[in-house]
């Protein structure tokens, strides 16, 4: 009864009982304990390199993107999960390794930043300190395989077990933990943390007091370290309740035979194909990927932006991602019940980007006036109105997606959109030492990225103005049909 699964009475017709809304929360923990390991490398790790250790915001975005540009490995993970199963399954084995792998790479990441922040404190840019640069981006192309071998066959998982009526559901379930995972880890995160000090505030410390006062570095170190030991340790327990005994009693894999139309046996190329086979198809390709990159450009930035410009600790900037995470559910949750069916999908996407315009422009102005209220309410907004964007554009998506090919678009989707994450990260840190570079005013620099953000929102838009889903369907199948057999052959 534990796992609900007394409650699972509905079978098909082979006996395979059907997962109920218990059990798709259970395997929601694994996606959660992937929004708080986002939670610990695109917020803390990030903030720590950029604020406390002074580090270059190109050269920290560079190295912590390596995890998501290596995503065209999925592909192959997921074509190794469907021929060979590994400890006795298709996929739970690669999801429990995986994530052994990729917690255990999270710590040894943390310990290559502290190298990192003292080789450049005593020498500069030096050979040494370029050798550890290219440690630590090693380390996290190797964070982001290992991120790849767990979470790919979990998401074929997904479509194991369960059948087009409940699919949605399920992914709902498992998209909205996604969210819970991060606002759950910036709450823990910001408990763990030490809380500043009116004499002694250990975690607002400039690059050269703190180098030159062993008992604040090892305070800080003591206090990450710690940080990254628990709950890391926490997401691989619920990876492991999440997938326990689920696969034995729920797979349909091995019911199903059309293995070659599966989002996981596509390849790169044939995607890529897919993807550009009808004019419809390559615009909202080029929307989703201007609407990703103008999302997620302030991931790197953002908790540096409230220590550097706000003078928040570790903690406080931690939470600011509790803000956006609050903003995103409720948006995510609402939006399919009161807009889409109001205004439809394509305008609901529309509305939900000039809002996101609209709240960068409001993270700009809290800046300038110095106002961390402003500034929390600014994120939440964004979270809220990238909720609606993100339900607009998946809607879309999936009518811009042919029934007989929908694992190939699915997974094309999936890849461009974790490409442009990388190509996002890796831009606002850039832009943020551009600005650095040009502005004098901290806070310009930062501004140059939200501003282009901004901006970038509006790109979207207009991409988006040219989608016509009629069109789509009345002459795209024939196109993609003759890519596929001509694969085939």
């Amino acid at each position: 009864m534990a796992n609900g699964e007394v409650f699972d009475s509905p079978t098909n017709s082979q006996g395979i009982p059907k997962v109920n809304v218990l059990t798709m929360f259970r395997l929601g923990l694994f996606q959660m304990g992937l929004g708080i390991m986002s939670l610990l490398t695109l917020g803390v790790l990030n903030r720590i390199m950029i604020k406390e250790l002074a580090l270059p915001a190109t050269v920290v975005a560079g190295t912590i993107a390596m995890h998501q540009l290596v995503a065209p490995a999925r592909l192959w993970f997921g074509q190794m999960s469907d021929a060979k199963p590994f400890l006795g399954h298709h996929r739970t084995g690669y999801v429990c390794v995986g994530a052994a792998v990729f917690v255990t790479t999270s710590f040894l990441a943390v310990q290559a930043t502290w190298q990192l922040g003292a080789s450049f404190y005593a020498q500069g840019w030096t050979l040494q300190t370029y050798g550890w640069v290219a440690l630590l981006a090693g380390i996290f192309a190797f964070y982001g395989l290992a991120l790849s071998s767990s979470s790919t066959p979990f998401a074929a998982l997904l479509v194991d077990v369960s059948d087009e009526e409940n699919r949605s559901q399920l992914v709902g379930v498992v998209w909205s933990m996604l969210i819970v995972g991060i606002v759950m880890g910036a709450i823990i995160s910001s408990v763990l943390l030490p809380a500043p000090t009116p004499d002694s505030d250990v975690l607002e410390t400039t690059l050269t007091s703190l180098y030159s006062q062993p008992e604040q570095l090892a305070a800080l170190q003591n206090s990450i370290n710690r940080l990254f030991l628990i709950l890391p340790a926490v997401v691989f327990g619920l990876c492991l309740l999440s997938t326990y005994k689920v696969e034995k009693k729920y797979s349909r894999y091995t019911l199903r035979s059309t293995a070659v139309e599966r989002e996981d046996k596509i390849t790169l190329q044939t995607a890529l194909k897919v993807l550009t086979a009808s004019r419809q198809t390559g615009l909202f390709f080029s929307f989703l990927l201007v609407l990703t990159i103008s999302l997620f450009m302030q991931e790197p930035v953002i908790e540096p932006y409230g220590g550097e410009v706000f003078g928040m600790s570790v903690a406080e900037t931690t939470r600011l991602n509790a803000y956006s995470g609050v903003g995103t559910l409720i948006g995510l949750g609402g939006t399919g019940f009161l807009v889409v069916p109001r205004i439809g999908k394509q305008r609901t996407a529309k509305l939900g980007c000039f809002l996101v315009a609209f709240s960068f422009v409001l993270v700009i102005l809290s800046g300038f006036t110095a106002d961390k209220e402003l500034l929390r309410g600014a994120l939440f907004c964004y979270g809220l109105t990238s909720g609606v964007t993100t339900t607009g554009a998946i809607s879309l998506m999936l009518d811009l997606t042919a029934a007989e090919t929908a694992g190939t678009f699915i997974g094309a989707w999936g890849l461009a959109q974790a490409i442009s994450r990388g190509v996002a990260t890796v831009s606002g840190g850039a832009v943020l030492d551009l600005g650095k570079g040009i502005f004098s005013q901290t806070v310009m620099a930062y501004s140059l990225v939200f501003a282009i953000q901004a901006l970038g929102m509006l790109l979207a838009v207009w991409f988006l103005s040219r989608v016509n889903v009629r069109e789509f369907q009345s002459n795209a199948k024939q196109a993609i049909a003759s890519i596929l057999e001509n694969d085939l052959d």
